[in-house]
This record gives C-alpha cells, structure tokens and sequence, in this order.
C-alpha cells in the first residue's frame, strides 16, 4: 500500500505537465529507490529505511513493500550536487552521494541502491529503469 501511494505521487510528479510548485520539479527532488532481500535472496516485506542528509540531519523514511522494494524521494536543488547522505536499514548503513548534473533540469535525479543480506549494492546505471518501471506499475 505504501509502494503504491509513492509510486502514484511520484508518477504525478513525474508525468505532470505543469507543477504547482518547485518542490514538484525534478530540479528540486532526488529519488533513492530499490530491493531488500535477505541472505537468502528473499524479499524482505514492511521494514522502514532512512535515508539522511548528512549536511542538515534531516531525515527520509521509506518502507519496503511485498516484493522488498522501495522508494525514498528526497528534497535536494542544484546546490546539492555532490552532497553526501546516509542510507539506513537496521544495522546496514551506506554513504552515498547525490551524483547528478545541476545543470539538467529535464532528467530525473537519483540511484538505486539495493541491500542484499547484510551488504548495500549501488546500481546507479539501473536507476532509470527501476524507476520508469516502478511509476509503470503504479499506474496499472
């Protein structure tokens, strides 16, 4: 249930033609998705991750859905390129970056990362399709 109301605000966000406000521009949002699953390879269902923004503190929660999936969007501008932040789920943690380029203002922003037993694995090249993917599928 939480997969699909994110997935649906991201879609809106996504696919609007025209955004109320800055805060629903891909300038202004960068989206940290992907799958949890144990040791065993098995998807890990209603578990919160957060992710943090080392800079400020503040915090982003997301939760992982039947198949282990989710779906953080943080609020980071042009500034933030570059910027470091803090994936948490339990124990595991990651420090990431926001990689993107602020002079891009048309392609979304983000990377999917996936947590496989106790070890996060970056796979920014499969951010795209993860994401066009999960959008897909909150519209069906």
């Amino acid at each position: 249930m939480a997969r699909a109301a994110a997935l649906v605000l991201l879609g809106v966000l996504t696919l609007a033609g025209t955004p109320a406000a800055a805060t629903h521009e891909v300038y202004f949002r960068y989206v940290v998705l992907g799958f949890v699953k144990d040791a065993r390879g098995r998807a890990v269902a209603g578990r919160e991750l957060v992710l943090t923004r080392d800079k400020t503190g503040y915090a982003y929660l997301g939760a992982t859905d039947a198949q282990g999936f989710f779906i953080i969007i943080a609020q980071l501008g042009d500034e933030s390129a570059g910027e470091p932040l803090t994936l948490a789920f339990g124990q595991a943690v990651a420090r990431l970056r926001a990689t993107f380029d602020p002079a891009n203002h048309r392609d979304d922003r983000g990377t999917r990362i996936d947590l496989e037993g106790a070890t996060f694995v970056e796979r920014s090249a499969l951010f795209r399709a993860t994401l066009l993917d999960a959008v897909g599928a909150a519209q069906h």
